[in-house]
């Protein structure tokens, strides 16, 4: 389910969709990041799962994110530069959030 979610949103492997949420989420990134999508954001992350259909072996699966999965790192890390929690609106948790379906805790 997690895939067809990231697909859903407009992550697919022909690209971003227009008018979709993936290109609110991206439009919104390049904005708080001065016009540009950095790698390991949210964009690039869900883009590379919808393009390659990996959303649930990178760990975030629908009872939330799998331990020791490359996921629980990202959260790790994401935790880490943050002072110990993962922030709304964060990399972790808008793909979380999108991969269930949702609209990216925004």
């Amino acid at each position: 389910m997690s895939d067809k979610n990231v697909r859903n949103a407009g992550f697919t492997p022909s690209g971003i969709s227009a008018r979709s949420l993936a290109s609110s989420v991206m439009s919104h990134e390049a904005r708080a990041s001065g016009g540009g999508v950095r790698s390991g954001g949210a964009t690039s992350t869900l883009q590379g799962m919808g393009a390659k259909g990996t959303t649930h072996s990178s760990g975030f699966t629908s009872r939330g994110i799998s331990g020791g999965s490359p996921a629980s790192h990202m959260m790790s890390q994401e935790a880490k530069s943050h002072g110990g929690g993962t922030p709304r609106g964060g990399t972790t948790s808008t793909v979380q959030s999108i991969s269930m379906g949702g609209k990216g805790g925004r």
